[in-house]
């Protein structure tokens, strides 16, 4: 325990840089462009993608490489992508290759790549590996293994405020059907996850924290796919919490299966009602142009900015790299058509209260746990998915400070996993 407190405190310590290189990098112009210490020569940087344009968070990772790339004058054959990699020994084979073409900076960008790009780091010490969306960086106790992700929690918790106030707008109208509500007349919202991660109950409680900000008596439903990207999968159930009544459903899962369900839904009227949508990644309005409302994102461009100009000046990588708002590494898609009135106001003020730190997406204040506000929250900090150190600090959970991916994984009242 002693080592691991050593460690939380180091994190402090290393976290306090977060959007700068060590040493020599030369900070952004006022544009958002980065001028490059000096040109890596022969060098190149390797890309490692768990799928390809057509699944939406690989998606979002290349137009976040390419622009980071653009704006630090990085040529397209200084680049090497792998597209549709495996969560398996093909990682480590692909992460190999890249080194042997030359590639001195590899990044990947999905949790199940990590302890690949880990035995990489082991057998190649002077090549950076970067895990996105990984938590070993830290302990593994190797100088060139990395994690980075952003604080996506925050844009969840805008995107529920989102929901919450088309939710109201429905009340209002009395546009609500009896099988929205449960038996205590609390409001039925659905929630599409991938796994029972930690990223995933971080992600879904935010997003019920966001709504509940506006619509206390509401209840959530968590139905996992078990991929993150399957887009049968997901149709299925978005369908099946939207049959459960569920009159919201948002998602932490990478396909358009669940928004175009529920635009499917909504023009066959097949429940009686229309579900709307929250997505995650990309903008859903081209499938579910009537029923989506926005979609929770990463802007990874800020990221792989600040990677690729460490790269170009041969500075060292933080060891957990994370961005939110105050960052601009998270953002929502532009609104539906059909938000509810006073939504970008709303949104705005939201945003400005994240920022300030007069909001804490995770205040014990606006949730309970068994029936009472927590005055002790544990995270898992070392990735064996045992909670052990206090991150319930100041009346707010401290969601990313700690390392850059999320550990938040108490189960709050008014959620229920159903698979």
């Amino acid at each position: 325990m002693k080592k691991l407190l050593a460690l939380i405190l180091t994190a402090f310590l290393v976290l306090g840089g977060l959007v700068g290189c060590s040493n020599n990098e030369k900070p952004a112009d006022e544009g958002g462009e980065t001028t490059p210490a000096e040109e890596t020569t022969n060098a190149k940087i390797g890309i490692i993608l768990v799928g390809d344009e057509n699944e939406g968070y690989t998606y979002a990772h290349m137009e976040g490489i390419k622009a980071a790339a653009k704006n630090l004058g990085i040529k397209d054959e200084d680049i090497l992508w792998k597209y549709t990699v495996g969560e398996d020994q093909t990682c480590y084979d692909a992460a190999v290759d890249l080194v042997e073409n030359g590639a001195t900076l590899v990044i990947s960008n999905s949790y199940g790549h990590q302890s690949f790009m880990q035995k990489a780091a082991q057998d190649f010490p002077e090549v950076t590996f970067v895990a996105d969306t990984g938590d070993t960086a830290k302990l593994s106790g190797l100088s060139n293994f990395k994690n980075a992700f952003t604080a996506v929690y925050e844009s969840r918790y805008v995107s529920g405020v989102v929901a919450g106030l088309k939710l109201q707008e429905l009340i209002d109208n009395g546009a609500l059907v009896d099988a929205n509500k449960d038996e205590n007349g609390n409001i039925k919202i659905g929630y599409v996850g991938a796994y029972p991660y930690a990223e995933v109950v971080s992600g879904y409680t935010a997003f019920y924290l966001g709504i509940k900000s506006v619509v206390e008596n509401v209840v959530m439903y968590v139905e996992y796919t078990n991929s993150w990207f399957d887009l049968t999968a997901e149709a299925t159930v978005g369908d099946d919490l939207m049959s459960r009544g569920c009159v919201i459903v948002g998602q932490h899962a990478d396909s358009t299966g669940a928004p175009s369900q529920l635009q499917k839904n909504m023009q066959d009227n097949k429940y009686g009602f229309t579900a709307y949508s929250v997505g995650y990644n990309v903008s859903m309005l081209d499938v579910a142009p009537d029923v989506a409302l926005t979609s929770a994102s990463n802007v990874w461009e800020k990221f792989y900015t600040y990677a690729f100009t460490c790269w170009q000046n041969g500075s060292d990588m933080v060891t957990d790299w994370v961005g939110g708002y105050n960052e601009g590494a998270v953002a929502i898609t532009d609104l539906g058509k059909n938000v509810a009135a006073g939504t970008q106001e709303a949104v705005d003020k939201t945003i400005a209260a994240i920022k300030s730190g007069e909001l804490h997406v995770f205040d014990a204040s606006t949730f309970t746990v068994g029936g009472v506000n927590p005055t002790s929250i544990l995270g898992d900090l070392d990735g064996d998915f045992t909670p052990e150190f206090e991150c319930l600090i100041d009346g707010y959970f401290h969601e990313s400070e700690f390392r850059s991916a999320p550990y938040f994984a108490e189960r709050i009242d008014g959620i229920t996993e159903l698979n």
